[in-house]
């Protein structure tokens, strides 16, 4: 009989896989059972909340101490309404409106519904500064890009959602705003002055630190200014130099997935792994649809590191302990009864759509433009959840590229619109046959060129609110 050894057991309470199917595997319940930190939900494990219920409380049973993870944000990323579209405004649309308690309300009614399906650590909220408008993985799903809103923001996010019990993650930790590429695909970079990155990306996480935010998740990002060669998953001197020392955080730092090329393309999971922890880490976000070989070779790896002392043995039992306090702290996996189905004031949204001014003067809608959305690749932190105005119900004429526009009176929708050269072209070709009005449920460019509308995310709450907008300014007649 082999003996498991002391790392071995440790490393696996460290580990926060994803795996594939609705129901809980009987290998990852065998893992579970023997220590296994939790897992992390997400959409193609989500059927309906009686199943979501029926699962949660499987992995509690296995584990009472399990951490149950999942990627709510409220808003264009959601698991929970992964098939549906999410009911909530997301961040950039909370920023614009600018109401603290709305925030408040927001995340404490996301808090309530993860509760209520036996869910104990969110995801959330993403702390970035958009500093980069073209920044193809964050947009609407940051408060904004002035510091100071934004640090408001995400202090009365995480204050309230604590509240409820839930554990919050603030991310991407230092930042992830002012990057040209998306780390599922690549490692981006930053190369700011340390007094910006002071000043600005890391303002937002001392307010999460200062409201309670119980673990914060690093990025996949190369911030040249704090450690020149290292990502800040796998950088002691920002978590624990910046993070811990700087700014005082005594929680759990969790790891973003490990299976983004961010962290692992080049070196593979387990060594990531073993790095991630090295540097200062707690808790590894694994990814999606993990093995039980995956997981054997990354505790593996976490056990020939220790035996090599290339991760001392201190580091990983600190890490255990972090972990273990945390599961300590959360109410135990067993879910209670539905949480109220949401609602917000569509007309607080409306209101706080960029409209371009001269809009009124120039188009009204006329009662028979037809609503046309751009199909366009959505960042796979979004996936491919419906949003807009499909999700919000109303009839549409999708169109991807290679397709041919069709003519007439409408209403163009997308997400993004001036980064996509195909969207570009088809709404300037429309701008010369017809009337039209041209909607992005996007981070727009700063010119709005491509942006009569701008509605700062494209849930299906803002979907509802554009068709609210829409329909507030068709002109009266019959359709031929």
């Amino acid at each position: 009989m082999s003996v498991v050894s002391e790392a071995s057991r440790l490393g696996r309470s460290v580990l926060l896989p994803g795996f594939e199917g609705t129901t809980l595997p009987g290998w990852l319940a065998a893992r579970l059972r023997a220590g296994l930190g939790g897992v992390c939900l997400f959409g193609e494990n989500i059927e309906t909340r009686e199943q979501l219920r029926a699962l949660t409380y499987a992995i509690g049973e296995a584990n009472p101490r399990a951490l149950i993870a999942i990627d709510e944000e409220g808003g264009d990323v959601t698991r929970l309404y992964y098939a549906t579209g999410s009911p909530y405004p997301g961040n950039a649309l909370l920023g614009r409106i600018d109401d603290l308690a709305l925030t408040a309300d927001v995340a404490r009614s996301v808090a309530r519904e993860l509760r209520s399906v036996g869910v104990n650590l969110n995801f959330a909220p993403d702390a970035d500064i958009n500093s980069n408008p073209d920044n193809p993985v964050i947009g609407v799903r940051s408060f904004g890009a002035d510091p100071e809103p934004v640090s408001a923001h995400t202090a009365a996010w995480v204050a309230a959602h604590e509240a409820e019990g839930v554990a919050v993650s603030a991310k991407h930790f230092p930042g992830h705003g002012d990057t040209a590429s998306d780390s599922h695909l690549s490692l981006p970079v930053v190369d700011q002055p340390a007094a910006v990155l002071r000043d600005r990306e890391l303002r937002p996480f001392a307010a999460a630190v200062g409201a309670g935010a119980r673990t914060v998740m690093s990025s996949h990002v190369l911030v040249q200014q704090l450690d020149a060669t290292d990502p800040a998953t796998f950088s002691a001197a920002i978590l624990h130099g910046v993070l811990r020392e700087g700014l005082g955080f005594d929680g759990v730092i969790v790891s973003d997935a490990l299976d983004m090329v961010g962290a692992s393309g080049e070196i593979g999971r387990p060594a990531a792994a073993v790095r991630a922890i090295a540097a200062g880490c707690d808790l590894l976000c694994i990814g999606t649809k993990n093995t039980d070989e995956q997981l054997a070779q990354i505790e593996a790896a976490l056990d020939a590191a220790v035996g090599s002392g290339d991760l001392p043995a201190e580091r990983l039992a600190d890490a255990v302990a972090r972990v273990s306090a945390l599961a300590e702290s959360l109410p135990g996996p067993s879910p209670r009864a539905d949480a109220p189905t949401p609602e917000f004031d569509v007309a607080r949204a409306v209101d706080a759509f960029d409209i371009a001014a001269d809009i009124a003067d120039r188009l009204e809608v006329p009662h028979d433009a037809r609503l046309i959305t751009f199909e366009t690749t959505a960042n796979i932190a979004i996936g491919g959840s419906p949003w807009g105005v499909a999700a919000a119900g109303a009839p549409v004429t999708e169109v991807r590229e290679g397709d041919t526009l069709p003519v007439g009176p409408a209403i163009l929708i997308g997400k993004n619109n001036h980064r996509h050269e195909w969207v570009r072209a088809a709404i300037d070709a429309a701008r010369e046959s017809g009337p039209v009005i041209v909607v992005d449920m996007g981070w727009p460019a700063p010119d709005r060129r491509y942006a009569d509308v701008a509605t700062f995310g494209a849930s299906r709450f803002v979907g509802q609110a554009l068709i609210a907008w829409i329909d507030s300014r068709r002109i009266p007649g019959v359709a031929q």
